[in-house]
C-alpha cells in the first residue's frame, strides 16, 4: 500500500500542469513496438528507486471498481504526447494508437505494502495486447508472466477476516475471457460513465489529453455508498463492473441472454424472473437467475458466493468470496416483490 500510494501521490503531483504531457518520459519506441519486455522498467513508465510514475502518466480511479480479491489497485493512463483519447456517444472511451493502461495490484499487509502486479494494455498497430508483470521479491523491477503465474499471499479483508489465498495473475488467454468485445481484446474498466479524474489534474492537461473532456461525466454511483445512490442503482453498478464486461450482446458470455450492463432496462434480459439457457451444476438446481423477493432462490447470488470452479462467477479474478458485494446484492433481490406462486 505505500508504494501504491507513492505512486499515486507521485501521479496527482506530476499531473497538474501542461508540462505533464509535454515531458515525453515514457519509452514510446517499446510501447508502439512488437516487443514484450521481459522486465517492466524498459517501458519508463516508473522512475527511481521509490519507482515514481513518469510524469506523463494520469491517475484515474473508478466509481465502482471490479472486485479483485480484495486488492488495493493503482490505476494510470499513459496517452501518447500529440495524440488524444475521445469519449464515444456510449460513454466508451477511444484511446489513440500507442496508448498504455497501467493497473497495479496490491494489499496493505503483503510485502510491506508494495505492488505484487503491474498489469499493461497496450494499443498497438494489430490492436490490444495485455501484458502482466509480477514484481520481483527484491522489489526493483517487476518481470513479465505471458503464462501467468499463482503468488501465495495472505491478508486481512475490512471487516477483519483473514485470507490465505493464491492470487492468479492471468494468462493471456484468461485476459482475453473478460476483456473480449466482439472477439477483440478491449478495455472494459475507463469509461466516462464510471472514470474519475483527481481535481488536481488542470484544463490544459485534460486539453491535452481528450478531444471532448467534457464528455467525462461520471454518473454510476459508488456501491457501497448510499449517499451517491440507490438500492438499486447500487447494485445495477456492481453488476455493470462485475459482470457486464461478459455479459453483453457482444460479450464472451452472450449466449446467457443475460445482460447486465448499466444500460439495460429489460427486466428478463438482466436476469429477473429469467430461467437460465442451459441448466446444470451452476444453477444450484435454482430456477432463475434471480428470484424476485428470495435471494437465496437466485442462481446469481449462488454463484457470486462460491469459489468452484464451473460455479463460480466470474469465472476468472478472484479465489474469495466478496462479502460484501454479494450482501448488496442479497439486499437488492430482497427488496424486489415476489413473484406470483
Amino acid at each position: 500500500m505505500k508504494r501504491i500510494a507513492a505512486i499515486a501521490a507521485a501521479l496527482v503531483a506530476g499531473a497538474g500542469g501542461a508540462s505533464a504531457v509535454t515531458t515525453p518520459t515514457v519509452n514510446q519506441a517499446i510501447v508502439d513496438g512488437e516487443a514484450s519486455p521481459a522486465k517492466l522498467s524498459a517501458f519508463g513508465l516508473f522512475h527511481g528507486p521509490d519507482h515514481r510514475a513518469a510524469p506523463s502518466l494520469l491517475p484515474y480511479s473508478l466509481r465502482t471498481p471490479l472486485f479483485s480479491d480484495y486488492a488495493d489497485k493503482t490505476r494510470l493512463m499513459a496517452i501518447p504526447v500529440g495524440k488524444k483519447a475521445t469519449v464515444a456517444a456510449d460513454g466508451t472511451l477511444i484511446f489513440p494508437l500507442g496508448t498504455v493502461l497501467v493497473k497495479s495490484f496490491g494489499w496493505a499487509d503483503v510485502n510491506g505494502g508494495r505492488p505484487v502486479e503491474t498489469r499493461l494494455l497496450i494499443r498497438r498497430t494489430n490492436g490490444w495486447v495485455a501484458l502482466p508483470y509480477v514484481w520481483d521479491a527484491d522489489g526493483k523491477d517487476a518481470t513479465l508472466k505471458v503464462a501467468g503465474t499463482r503468488i501465495p499471499v495472505t491478508f486481512r479483508t475490512p471487516a477483519g477476516q483473514i485470507h490465505n489465498i493464491r492470487y492468479a495473475v492471468p494468462n493471456k488467454n484468461q485476459c482475453k475471457e473478460c476483456h473480449s468485445r466482439d472477439g477483440a481484446l478491449v478495455p472494459i474498466g475507463p469509461k466516462a460513465l464510471n472514470l474519475v479524474l483527481p481535481s488536481t489534474i488542470g484544463k490544459p492537461v485534460l486539453a491535452a489529453s481528450f478531444t471532448n473532456p467534457a464528455a467525462l461525466k461520471p454518473v454510476m454511483p459508488r456501491w457501497e455508498d448510499p449517499s451517491t445512490g440507490s438500492l438499486d442503482a447500487r447494485a445495477r453498478a456492481y453488476l455493470d463492473v462485475n459482470c457486464a464486461h461478459c455479459h453483453r450482446p457482444d460479450g464472451s458470455a452472450s449466449n446467457s441472454g443475460l445482460f447486465l450492463g448499466w444500460d439495460r432496462t429489460d427486466r428478463v434480459a438482466l436476469g429477473i424472473g429469467k430461467r437460465p439457457v442451459a441448466a446444470g451444476q451452476g444453477s444450484g438446481g435454482r430456477d432463475f437467475a434471480i428470484a424476485p423477493g428470495r435471494p437465496d432462490a437466485s442462481i446469481l447470488i449462488y454463484r457470486l458466493e462460491s469459489i468452484h470452479p464451473g460455479i463460480a462467477m466470474p469465472e476468472v479474478g478472484r479465489s474469495t468470496v466478496h462479502r460484501e458485494g454479494a450482501d448488496l446484492l442479497r439486499e437488492w433481490i430482497a427488496s424486489m416483490p415476489k413473484s406470483p406462486s
